[in-house]
C-alpha cells in the first residue's frame, strides 16, 4: 500500500487523501475511512489508478454518488476512486445520447426531456449518478435503464478501456453483471423524439409521485429491498410491522417501509441489523425472503 500511496501521490498530489471518512460521500452520510481516496478528472487519470491498484495488488472500489450503498461502519481498505465532474458531460446528436459516469442522473432526465426526447423520463427522482444508475439497472413506473442503453464504455480492473454491448453488460432486475473490476465512464443512450411539453408533464407527474410517498430531507439510501415477484417490499414490511421501528438511531421510515432512514447518528451496524430484523420479520410472516437493494459494501 505504502508504494502504490507514493505512485498515486507523485500523479496526483493533494487530490489523494488518506484514511478520508466516507460518511460525506454517502446518502445515508454513514460509512467510515477508505485507505486511500482519489478523484479523477479524465479517463486517463483512472486508468492511471487503476493500473497501479492492479500491479500493487490493492482492492479498488469506484464510488459514485453514494446512493443504494451502505458502507461499513469500519471503511473500505485498498483505493477508493470517485470520478470528477469531467467525467460528467452530456453529448446529444439527434436521438443518439453520451452521458458521463459522473453526472446527475436528474440532470440527464431534465436534459433530454427539455430536448424532446423519450425514453428516461421514468428516471426523474432517482438519486444518484449516470453510473451508478446503470450498475444498479434503475427502473420506476414501467421503465429502466436496460431498454435505452446502447453501448457502456469503461476501464478494465488493469486500467485498459473497453466498450461493452447491452449483452455484455448483463442487465438483470436491479442490477448487472459488469466484469468484475469494470469502472463505468460514459453510458450511451438511443431515445426516440417525442412532444417536448408531454414529457415534462411525465416527468413532473412522476416527480409528484415519488414526493408523496418517500422520504425527504433526511439521509436514506433510496429503497432498501428489492421487490419479491408478484409483491411489493414496501407492502410486506408494513405488513410485517416495520413502520416506525428502530435498532439505534436507525429507524424505518414511518413514510415508505422500504426506506431506512438516518435521522442523525445511524451507524452501519445499525442499519444492518434493522435489515435483518426486516428480513427475519417479513420470512416468518409470508415464507418470501426479501433481498437487499443496497449494496453493502466495505469491512464487516
Amino acid at each position: 500500500m505504502n508504494r502504490l500511496e507514493r505512485e498515486l501521490g507523485e500523479r496526483f498530489g493533494e487530490r489523494l487523501c488518506l484514511n478520508w471518512p466516507l460518511a460525506a460521500f454517502t446518502s445515508f452520510r454513514i460509512g467510515g475511512p477508505a485507505d486511500l481516496l482519489l478523484t479523477v478528472e479524465t479517463e486517463q487519470d483512472l486508468c492511471f489508478a487503476l493500473e497501479a491498484a492492479n500491479r500493487n495488488g490493492a482492492p479498488v472500489f469506484c464510488l459514485g454518488a453514494g446512493t443504494n450503498l451502505l458502507v461499513s461502519d469500519r471503511g473500505i481498505r485498498g483505493l477508493v476512486v470517485r470520478l470528477g465532474e469531467g467525467l460528467g458531460g452530456i453529448e446529444i446528436d439527434g436521438c443518439k445520447v453520451a452521458a458521463g459516469a459522473a453526472g446527475e442522473l436528474g440532470r440527464l432526465v431534465e436534459t433530454v426531456v427539455n430536448r424532446g426526447l423519450e425514453g428516461l423520463e421514468f428516471a426523474e427522482g432517482i438519486p444518484g449518478s449516470v453510473g451508478g444508475g446503470l450498475v444498479m439497472n434503475a427502473g420506476a413506473f414501467g421503465g429502466e435503464m436496460s431498454r435505452v442503453v446502447t453501448r457502456v464504455r469503461g476501464a478494465t480492473c488493469a486500467g485498459e478501456m473497453r466498450v461493452l454491448s447491452p449483452e455484455e453488460v448483463g442487465f438483470a432486475y436491479r442490477r448487472t453483471e459488469l466484469p468484475p473490476g469494470f469502472t463505468i465512464t460514459r453510458v450511451d443512450f438511443e431515445l426516440k423524439p417525442s412532444d417536448r411539453e408531454l414529457l415534462r408533464r411525465r416527468m413532473l407527474d412522476f416527480r409528484a409521485r415519488r414526493a408523496a410517498r418517500q422520504p425527504r430531507g433526511v439521509p436514506n439510501a433510496g429503497s432498501i429491498f428489492k421487490n419479491p415477484a408478484d409483491g411489493f417490499a414496501g407492502r410486506l414490511l408494513e405488513q410485517a410491522g416495520l413502520k416506525g421501528v428502530r435498532q439505534g438511531n436507525a429507524m424505518f421510515s414511518e413514510q415508505h417501509a422500504n426506506f431506512i432512514v438516518n435521522p442523525g447518528g445511524a451507524t452501519a451496524a445499525q442499519v444492518r441489523a434493522l435489515m435483518e430484523t426486516a428480513r427475519e420479520r417479513v420470512r416468518a410472516m409470508s415464507g418470501i425472503i426479501l433481498e437487499p437493494e443496497v449494496r453493502l459494501v466495505g469491512e464487516w
